[in-house]
């Protein structure tokens, strides 16, 4: 009997510890009631720690997710916090804070490039933007879903790993595993119960975002206006072939064959309408060479870059420089275009005009545009010349004589005449024609300034009444000489009308401009653009 006793009590302290997993003989004696207890919490502390351990590793290394919201490419992501919230982030812009749910959890939105694919169907069907907005929601959703199953799976395994190199045990490791699911699950949980979706109507900004309301006003209003402006753009650009087709009817000019066009646009300002204006007057008007003077986007960014993918659909040669507002990786982003040359002090011959071209000496994408030469600081005017008086030697050595020559700012010009008939600018936002000063027995330079292309972007709506869309046709006789222009202005007045005046030159060699004939529109209005002398 007492062997029996024995034999059933050894057999009942033998048993596997439930949380330690020990196995072993235990040893009997008075101390095993004071050790035992301090040692099955050292165990239980030691198997939490590494719960938490390996969960918060977890929710840093696997907690994030690419997904597509609306033409973005985003990436979110968790990270443990005591607050919670949600982080927007854009850059180089800066970012938006939301207080979108409590802790300990906090989540990560940081919108990367545009998705080529995407942002032309956007360009080509403006309704197609209506559908992206209210999808992006749901894009949303399903992004965050995904983010909190990719976290917890991260996390379990994650602890797994850790607790199995620490412990080596099965039973210690699947309590932790255990552990880690919950906590984490929990953390989750919270930010879901916690959920404020109102939260987006009231953000905070950081960085440059935090002056886009003094930007861009009221953005509900811009986004209301730029919804009725890309409507009504969208009939006023089927005009433009009408009126093509009553210019072309003029006897006042008569392109020969060897008559070369060439479209002038310049500051973008990341307008996708200025895309479809382009693409029906290059269709309708049978243009050869596009010419851009710069300001294709606003702030020069990464995900800005895509904007320009639209250049390769146009099937013609692109000629570009850069403005104030691009940056070298905007130019990279052109020149990586299949039809597209960027020139930077340098010359190219296109459909047989010769161009030298040069970018803007600064980088200001914060500043707003201001008129050529006003407000300028004796060193910045001394940039914005000296980027003409380089161009002018490039002119001066080029081994063909130059037909053209391309700057952004109009005050880079003046170093410039005398040594080609013709200079192209853009910058101020207004459409300007003028005979640069020269000096005697010098060649006569004429300066054309075209004004926005994009309305100015979303500058363009601030107003009562948006910046009109304008660009110019070229007309070059077979000396590759100007013989003639037609100026186009779409909307930006509040009315839907297309504006279309062609001038003749009367000395195609010295590129004196005669005056304007206004183009018979059928119903459509136009008005007599000013041409500025001195």
């Amino acid at each position: 009997m007492d062997g029996q006793r024995d034999e059933g009590h050894d057999d009942a302290d033998d048993r596997d510890d439930p949380v330690t997993g020990d196995d072993r003989p235990r040893p009997t004696g008075w101390w095993v009631g004071a050790a035992g207890p301090l040692r099955r919490l050292g165990l239980i502390v030691a198997v939490l720690a590494v719960a938490l351990a390996g969960a918060v590793l977890g929710v840093l290394a696997g907690g994030q997710v690419s997904t597509d919201i609306g033409p973005f490419r985003a990436n979110l992501s968790i990270s443990p916090a005591r607050d919670g919230g949600t982080t927007v982030d854009i850059p180089p812009l800066g970012a938006l804070l939301l207080d979108s749910h409590d802790g300990p959890t906090h989540l990560t939105v940081r919108l990367g490039a545009l998705d080529q694919g995407r942002t032309e169907a956007l360009i080509d069907d403006p309704a197609s933007i209506s559908r992206a907005s209210q999808s992006a929601v749901e894009d949303v959703r399903s992004g965050v879903m995904r983010l909190g199953l990719r976290t917890l799976g991260a996390s379990v395994l994650v602890t797994l790993i850790l607790a199995g190199l620490i412990f080596r045990d099965v039973r210690r490791t699947a309590w932790a595993g255990g552990l880690a699911l919950l906590v984490t699950a929990s953390s989750l949980g919270t930010a879901a119960a916690t959920l404020r979706p109102q939260a987006i109507e009231e953000p905070r900004y950081e960085g440059l975002l935090v002056n886009a309301p003094a930007i861009v006003g009221d953005a509900r209003r811009i986004a209301n206006d730029y919804t009725k402006y890309a409507e009504q753009l969208q009939r006023l650009v089927g005009n433009v072939s009408q009126l093509y087709t009553t210019v072309s009817a003029l006897p006042l000019l008569e392109p020969t064959p060897g008559t070369t066009r060439v479209l002038h646009v310049s500051d973008m300002h990341l307008n996708p309408t200025g895309w479809q204006l382009i693409r029906t007057v290059v269709e309708q008007f049978g243009i050869d060479v596009v010419i851009d003077t710069g300001d294709i986007t606003d702030w020069g960014s990464e995900p800005e870059a895509s904007f320009v993918a639209s250049i390769g659909l146009l099937k013609k040669p692109y000629v570009f420089i850069r403005g104030n507002h691009d940056s070298g990786k905007t130019a990279a982003a052109v020149a990586r275009q299949p039809n597209a040359i960027v020139l930077n002090n340098t010359t190219t011959t296109v459909a047989g005009l010769t161009i030298a071209g040069i970018g803007d000496p600064r980088f200001t994408p914060d500043k707003n545009t201001s008129p050529a030469g006003s407000g300028l600081t004796q060193q910045v005017a001394d940039q914005v010349i000296g980027v003409g008086n380089q161009l002018a030697a490039t002119v001066r050595s080029s081994p063909r004589p130059v037909n053209i020559a391309l700057v952004h700012d109009p005050a880079s010009a003046g170093p410039l005449a005398g040594t080609c008939p013709l200079v192209l600018a853009g910058h101020t936002h207004s459409r300007q024609v003028s005979e640069l000063p020269q000096a005697p027995g010098q060649q006569r330079t004429t300066l054309m300034v075209e004004g926005s292309t994009g309305g100015a972007g979303l500058r363009g709506l601030e107003g009562e009444k948006p910046t009109p869309l304008s660009m110019s046709v070229l007309y070059f006789d077979q000396q590759k000489l100007l013989q003639a222009y037609d100026t186009i202005t779409v909307g930006g007045t509040g009315q839907a009308q297309v504006n279309l005046e062609r001038r003749l030159v009367e000395n195609p060699a010295a590129g004196v401009p005669a005056t304007p004939t206004p183009t018979p529109s059928g119903g459509v209005p136009t008005t007599p653009t000013p041409t500025p002398t001195g």
